[in-house]
């Protein structure tokens, strides 16, 4: 293969023995031979490489993987980057990031495609990945580096630039991109890729764009370039002046409440949290990344907050005097569009490994890994503890909401389930280190308020992105990642009929898990949202076209159950909770993907939170259902409070 011209060498360094591979080749083994290390323990960063084939990859990095798998089997060892085959790009992502988010993102997975559709399909796990920081490495296949063949097939040709292809979409979704367009560039590129992806402040998405003509030709690499090389992943200590004035702020107030994130789980703080709330009685709410940071029945523990939140936390957090945040970004969900805390001299107190998130609300930053910072704060407030009227206050507050969530996911014998039942029956049945998976839809919010945690990596619902289509391909990375755990992949039918096809993968590869498919005929979590906003659910069934021409006909006669068989999936029709039970056994004692399909009624809703989500309403229209919507809207808006104000006073 011809190279970009002209060659001023081909070994990077003179005195060094080197190797001749393809830049392809030589991706692989680099890769291969990467390392990461926290609290002293080592393992190889990368699990593996998910992959779709197809021109510009098929023969770079697919001869490359296929040559490690050779070379692997002839020596009976494990191939140094295992390869496994994907149905869809996108879902290849998402299976890469949940693996990540399972491992608390200490190891991750490389992710490769062809030029063009096969590349820009990748586009939306790269986003999902960024915003929800955690990594994956993908590698995008690229038009002809030298030209020669210029426009090739799906080749981006702007009259403007020479040099943009369709890969450079990915620039404002990745923490990290690069193109490599001569093999001497590809060592900096990896090297900036893994120094992104083992940093837990700015890890997400590295995207090194590969043009497949650079790809099959080969070079001369110093040897050392595949050396193991160890990524030490920092744990940041807090500023002693600061986690002070951090302490009395908290030891002032009267009515403190901590929000946990993500941040939490991802330090293994989740020890060092119990032990804080223990020491001092102030309560834990939860966000979504965050859920499982506190198990259910901790006493401190009152659940999710904001929008999707339990009543206990959203009346904690409107009275608050002072809001704890750890390892929170504070989404719009967690703050309930900036309504949840309302009490008018609430203070903030943000730790967090990133600075951009320590700052928000105004608060006072301790930019800090979560594990060190709560340690030395339990040191500061080992004499204080919260009231005991308080306290008693939360004690009633979760009592009456554990109440509620037993009423709601209840059933009756021999009567069909909605979904509060499906999910309830699931937590019960389910084993305590079992995982929830989850993202769009009406279930996340549903699951952020019923779910009883009883392990701190039991829940895991995508709600950075909420991305349609997550479920299904994020529990196949879940299981890879726990093998020693079953996985419940709780899925719409909207969200399902976005990405059903990996099943598929999750067959060919052994991978058992447990989609619990429920059916509703439409888009559940839409179609409330709309009527709450006046849009009377338009567009959000799966019906025929009636008489008037819209779509409000009988129920499309669509059998998802028997879709999932054709899959090469097991399934199990349950109705009942009777039956829905027996599914669940069945399911936990097989040996490959199971999946149990309930149909339910989309009309019956999850317990109310008392809060709200900022979703604007159109401000005239002639229909009265939006007329009241948008007053009810006006009324939120008057509650909504910037929040930022400086909170060391």
């Amino acid at each position: 293969m011809v190279s970009t011209a002209p060659k001023s060498t081909e070994k990077l360094v003179d005195d060094e023995p080197t190797v001749r591979l393809t830049v392809a080749q030589a991706t692989v083994r680099f890769l291969a031979n990467q390392y990461v290390e926290r609290d002293g323990e080592r393992h190889k960063f990368f699990a593996g490489c998910l992959g779709i084939f197809g021109h510009g990859n098929v023969a770079g990095i697919g001869q490359a993987l296929l040559q490690d798998e050779v070379d692997a089997c002839a020596a009976g060892v494990e191939p140094g980057l295992p390869y496994v085959l994907g149905r869809n790009e996108q879902a290849m992502v998402h299976t890469a990031v949940a693996y990540a988010r399972q491992r608390d993102r200490t190891q991750a997975w490389a992710v490769t495609a062809s030029v063009g559709p096969g590349s820009t399909n990748m586009l939306t796990g790269a986003a999902l990945a960024t915003i929800n920081r955690l990594p994956v490495l993908l590698l995008p296949s690229d038009t002809f580096a030298t030209r020669v063949s210029s426009p090739v097939l799906q080749e981006l040709e702007l009259p403007s630039s020479g040099d943009v292809t369709v890969n450079d979409a990915f620039k404002p979704l990745s923490r990290y991109f690069d193109r490599v367009w001569r093999p001497e560039q590809l060592p900096a590129a990896l090297l900036g890729a893994m120094r992104v992806l083992t940093d837990p402040v700015e890890t997400g998405a590295a995207t090194v764009a590969l043009p497949q003509d650079v790809q099959a030709e080969s070079f001369d690499w110093p040897e050392s370039l595949f050396a193991e090389r160890t990524w030490h992943i920092a744990r940041p200590l807090p500023e002693r002046a600061v986690i002070a004035r951090a302490a009395q702020i908290i030891r002032s107030a009267t009515k403190p409440l901590i929000v946990a994130g993500g941040g939490v789980i991802y330090s293994g703080a989740t020890e060092a949290l119990a032990a804080l709330a223990s020491t001092t009685g102030i309560p834990v709410c939860e966000s979504q990344a965050g859920k499982g940071s506190l198990l259910h029945d901790d006493p401190c523990s009152v659940g999710a907050v904001g929008s999707t939140g339990t009543t206990a936390a959203n009346a904690l957090a409107s009275e608050a005097d002072v809001i704890i945040g750890i390892g929170t970004r504070y989404s719009d969900f967690t703050s309930a569009s900036r309504t949840a805390f309302n009490n008018p001299d609430v203070r903030f107190v943000n730790i967090n490994v990133a600075s951009l998130d320590s700052v928000k609300h105004g608060g006072v930053s301790v930019v800090s890994d979560a594990r060190e910072a709560l340690d030395v704060l339990t040191g500061l407030l080992a004499d204080h503890r919260v009231s005991d009227e308080y306290s008693a206050r939360v004690r009633d507050l979760v009592a009456e909401w554990n109440d509620t969530v037993d009423d709601a996911v209840a059933t009756v014998d021999g009567q069909p389930l909605n979904q509060n039942q499906v999910i309830g029956l699931v937590n019960a049945l389910s084993d305590p280190r079992d995982v929830v998976v989850c993202a769009a839809g009406s279930m996340p919010g549903d699951l952020h308020k019923l779910w009883r945690t009883r392990d701190r990596k039991g829940y895991h619902v995508e709600y950075g992105f909420s991305c349609m289509g997550y479920e299904i391909a994020g529990g196949i990375g879940v299981r890879m990642a726990a093998p020693d755990r079953d996985v419940f992949v709780m899925v719409g039918d909207g969200s399902y009929l976005m990405m059903a096809t990996e099943l598929a993968t999750a067959v060919q590869e052994g991978v058992k898990i447990i989609p619990v498919l429920v059916q509703n005929h439409g888009f559940a979590s839409i179609g409330g949202l709309s009527e709450s906003l006046g849009s009377q659910r338009f567009g959000t069934a799966y019906r025929y076209r009636g008489e008037s021409g819209r779509l409000d006909g009988e129920t499309l006669p669509v059998d998802l159950a028997a879709n999932a068989a054709s899959l090469g999936a097991d399934v199990i029709r349950a109705r009942t909770a009777a039956e829905f039970t027996d599914a669940v056994k069945v399911a936990k004692a097989a040996d490959r993907t199971t999946v149990i399909y309930v149909e339910t009624d989309p009309m019956v809703f999850a317990p109310d939170s008392h809060s709200w989500w900022d979703v604007p309403v159109s401000e005239v229209s002639t229909l009265d259902s939006t007329r009241q919507a948008y007053a009810r809207y006006a009324d939120w808006k008057k509650v909504q409070r910037p929040l930022i104000k400086p909170s060391d006073r």
